[in-house]
């Protein structure tokens, strides 16, 4: 059973590495457009987990978390190098980083793993803010896989949770939401748009009664 779980964990662990190279892949192409307070602060929010975590007792199931900060950290990095990837940030944007800054902050005060874990996932979400905005006004400008493997990587960490403590499920159970958060809008825009074609095309196939 542990071969298993350690299977699944360390493939999920590999896929969101992937992940982030197609997403940096995409970035060359001037295709995606990272905003770089949401990626910087997605990358220092799950270290914090991790390391409230460890030092909770948490095993296999932080390996996922891990790598949910340490893909996002790849993306900021890259987009100071790659020119077409820029995305103008607004004072929204400067909002809720410093939000977000201000609840690790709080973390930094507790010193206590549960209330950590809490305060990185509040960190986390408010940075997603502005990307979720970003998504939704302008899907063209993200990249699907990073939250497809992020939503598998989620899954695997509460599948491998040995306990189903706080520690053990808490981020997880955040991450797998907001990744299928993410997921839903950046395709909302194309879902909607082929329901109006189906609709359209029923429409016309139907036989005018009058």
């Amino acid at each position: 059973m542990i071969e298993y779980l350690q299977y699944i964990v360390f493939t999920a662990a590999i896929a969101t590495l992937l992940a982030a190279f197609a997403y940096i892949r995409s970035m060359l192409k001037g295709n995606a457009k990272p905003n770089r307070i949401t990626w910087l602060m997605w990358a220092v929010a799950p270290f914090i987990a991790t390391a409230a975590a460890i030092s909770n007792g948490v095993g296999l199931a932080v390996i996922p978390v891990f790598m949910s900060g340490f893909s996002p950290i790849l993306i900021f990095t890259a987009s100071f190098r790659i020119k077409k990837a820029i995305w103008k940030l607004s004072k929204f944007d400067y909002v809720c980083g410093t939000v977000s800054a201000l609840a690790l902050i709080l973390w930094y005060s507790t010193k206590n793993p549960n209330i950590a874990i809490v305060f990185a996932i509040a960190a986390d979400g408010i940075a997603s803010m502005p990307t979720l905005r970003k998504a939704v006004k302008h899907p063209e400008t993200e990249s699907t896989w990073p939250f497809v493997t992020g939503t598998f990587g989620a899954i695997s960490s509460l599948i491998a949770a040995r306990l189903w403590t706080f520690s053990d499920y808490a981020f997880p159970a955040y991450l797998l939401i907001i990744n299928i958060v993410f997921l839903s809008s950046i395709h909302g825009k194309q879902l909607t748009s082929f329901l109006e074609k189906v609709i359209q095309t029923i429409q016309g196939s139907t036989p005018d009664k009058t």
